[in-house]
Order: structure tokens, then sequence, then C-alpha cells
């Protein structure tokens, strides 16, 4: 797998390189210089979700790695179902959240723990990222205990939900989390100025577990081949995916999967009020606003990392503007969609509502709509009894996590601090 840097057209790397590296020179995303398509979509539909995926990814990753050791890897990684649930007459529900954090970064974060212990060959590791909610537990969870890696986490301090924080601030050990007085955005600042940081890159073996990382990027492909091969296949050609979006890693994978031929018609990639997107689609001006805090917190950002690598799929015309919708739906639509959706039985936490309503928004008549759940209700406990009235059962991983004490410790938005800590801990 080829890839260059969207910032550094020079700088190119193989997928173990990109892997390793994490983020390219001036800050710029890895992204393949080309997509192949596959042969013969119809017999991988009609394949299991594990070897399907093992198919996928020695495809996307080429020769680098033998298929047997990609297959292995999968089987690794992806030891939990993916469930797709007929919510309306045409309309499904996606379920990402069956895995160990119940969040659909438990695929990329997995996976990617297998693509490190096959790379790093024993080298000192230290896995430096940003999360808005459920990345810090997907990542902590696949690499907690792995000998040679530490974990460092940023989150913005009392901006994600109770349950989010505690499955990933009460593991200890090779787990380091700090809550930063600041947005997502900043934590990610922060993520991005010590890869710039060359003392604290070579001294800590500094990788990044965000979605910036390619190794979680391709992993997250597989899902949306699953949801098609659970359709009947009568509407498989018709189906359109509604991606609920923060940093656009979701949605870049769905798109990749288009590329290289996944049977999906149309995209959306729906924001909270943290619009960049959608404003951008409207003038095509990039102008980030202050990130503004929500009920979908996981999806509070307003420079996506991943969307220079959505960008180029649509400027070189591998996937088309007009099948592809990007809309915000805020506070008050958010509630009163959770209470429609609940009205067919099925609850939703904010993430999937405003999946579901960017899906309604721009559903064809005669097309099949998808909307993704990315994480389970329960992680939103607070917030969905109240807009819902109802009293929901806590998962036995939620319960166990929020009864151990958080082991997280406070810090500034100030990257200075961050480096002293940093090279005092693990240097």
């Amino acid at each position: 797998m080829q890839l260059h840097n969207l910032k550094d057209d020079s700088q190119k790397v193989s997928f173990v390189e990109a892997v390793k590296t994490g983020l390219g020179r001036n800050q710029g995303v890895f992204f393949p210089e080309s997509l192949a398509p596959l042969a013969d979509v119809d017999s991988l539909l009609d394949m299991d979700f594990v070897t399907r995926s093992s198919k996928i990814l020695s495809h996307l990753i080429g020769d680098e790695l033998p298929a047997d050791t990609v297959a292995q890897m999968v089987q690794n990684a992806f030891n939990f179902p993916v469930k797709l649930v007929e919510v309306e007459d045409n309309i499904y529900c996606l379920e990402l959240f069956h895995g160990p954090t119940l969040a659909f970064k438990d695929f990329g974060g997995r996976f990617m723990a297998e693509c490190l212990a096959q790379f790093s060959q024993g080298e000192k590791t230290t896995i430096l990222t940003a999360t808005s909610g459920d990345t810090g537990a997907a990542v902590a969870h696949a690499f907690y205990n792995k000998p040679n890696i530490d974990v460092v986490i940023l989150y913005p301090k009392g901006k994600i939900s109770l349950a989010q924080q505690k499955l990933f601030t009460t593991l200890g050990n090779n787990i380091h989390c700090y809550a930063v007085d600041g947005s997502f955005d900043d934590c990610q600042a922060m993520v991005k100025n010590a890869f710039l940081d060359d003392e604290v890159k070579s001294r800590l073996g500094l990788n990044s577990a965000n979605s910036i990382n390619i190794s979680r990027l391709v992993a997250q492909v597989c899902y949306y081949f699953e949801a098609i091969a659970q359709l009947p296949k009568e509407q498989r050609a018709k189906a359109h995916i509604s991606i609920p979006s923060g940093n656009f890693g979701n949605v870049c994978a769905a798109m990749i999967g288009a590329v290289i031929g996944l049977p999906v018609a149309k995209l959306s990639a729906t924001t909270n009020q943290n619009d960049t997107v959608p404003r951008f689609i409207l003038d095509k001006n990039w102008a980030p606003n202050a990130t503004i805090e929500s009920l979908s917190n996981a999806m509070d950002v307003s420079k996506p990392n991943n969307w220079p690598r959505v960008q180029t799929m649509l400027d070189n015309k591998w996937f088309s503007y007009d099948d592809f919708y990007s809309t915000s739906v805020d506070e008050n639509d958010t509630q009163a969609v959770m209470k429609k959706i609940h009205q067919t039985g099925y609850v939703a936490e904010p993430h999937t509502a405003i999946a579901y309503q960017g899906l309604k928004a721009n559903l064809a008549t005669d097309s099949t709509g998808i909307f993704l759940a990315t994480a389970h209700p329960a992680k939103f406990k607070e917030s969905v009894e109240e807009i819902l009235n109802i009293e929901l059962e806590m998962p036995k991983p939620l319960a166990d996590a929020l009864a151990k004490p958080c082991l997280a410790e406070d810090i500034a938005d100030d990257y200075d601090i961050l480096r002293e800590i940093l090279l005092a801990k693990l240097g």
C-alpha cells in the first residue's frame, strides 16, 4: 500500500511506515495515492464478516503482510458481532457498539493494536491520542498491558460523559490519562505539537491512535461491507448510509469502501452544531468556528483531521459531490429525533439520532437507508434517560468501570506542561 502525505507529497510511505509514524510532516495525514477496485464484490458479500474483512484488508494493505497473518489479526480484533436492525420500513440501524467498550472505535483500536504488535518488534512505543469520547476507551482497552507500549490519553475535562470517561481513566498500569482544561480541538492541537517535537518523538517512540492513523481507518471500512451484506439483496444497490461525524474518520472509511466497490449509492456525513463541513459543502469556504459543547460530545470537533482525506476523494472524483451530503442537527432537533425514534420502540443516544435525522433529510423515496449507532445508549445514560423518560439497564462493562476510581490527572491547556510530564514519566 503506497501512501503519501497530503500536506507534503514528497513524503511517501508504505502501510507499515504509515502505521508506525502516525502523522506525517507538517502535520499531514497519510492517504493512498490510488485505490484499486475489489474483484467480485458479490462473492465477498456472501462471506462471513471475519473472512470478508480479511480479504478486504489484504486488498488494501497489499503484499506488505501475508494473507494468513492479516486473517489472524482480523480474527483477534473482530471477535464481536455487527448487527443491522430494521427500525422502520427500509430504514436500518447499523449497531457498532457490541465490542468491549461499547463503541464503534473498538474495531479500529483493536486492529491497530494487532498492527503495532506485528510491526514494533519489541521497540518502545508510546501511543498519544486525544479523545472526544469513545476513542479513549477503545484505545486503552486495545493496548492495556501490551508489553513495551504506553498509552497517553488527553480528553477535555468535564466535556465527555462519566461512563465514557470511566471506561479508560480507571485502568492504570500502562494507560496514562490527562483531563485537559479545554476543548477536544485543544487536546488534538497538543497531540499535533508533540508530533512536531523531535525530542519527544524519538525518546518516547511516539505514535497516535486517533483516526489519523491509517490502520484504524482501513479497519472501519469492513463493517460497511457487513452492513450491505446483511441487507436483502434487492435493496443493496440503492443504499444510502448516514454517519454521525466529528473527526470524519468514519465517513472517510465509508467513502474508501465505496471507491473500492461497496455498493452504496449515497453517503451523508451528519454533524451537530459544530458544522464546519456542512458550511464548506455549501460555499467551499473552510471557516472553523469555536467548538460548541453538545449532547453528542464525541462529535464536538470544529477542525476534523480526516476531512483532507475525504476532500481528496471528492476532488479527485473518486466519489461524487452529488452523492455526498453533509447537514447539521442542533440540540433541540437532536432531542426531538431521539423521542421520534423511541416511538418506533428503538432507543437511540444523541449521536445515533443525529445520523438518523441526516438520513431522513436526504433519503430518496426509492432508497434503503442505513444510519449508524456508534455507541451504546447507556454510555449517555443521564441524557438518554432524561430526554426519553426511561430507565436504562447498565451493561456490565460500564457498571464495573463506574464503580472504580478515576486515575486521570488534571492539566492546563499548555503543551509545555504536557511535554515536561511525558519526558519525566515516559522518556
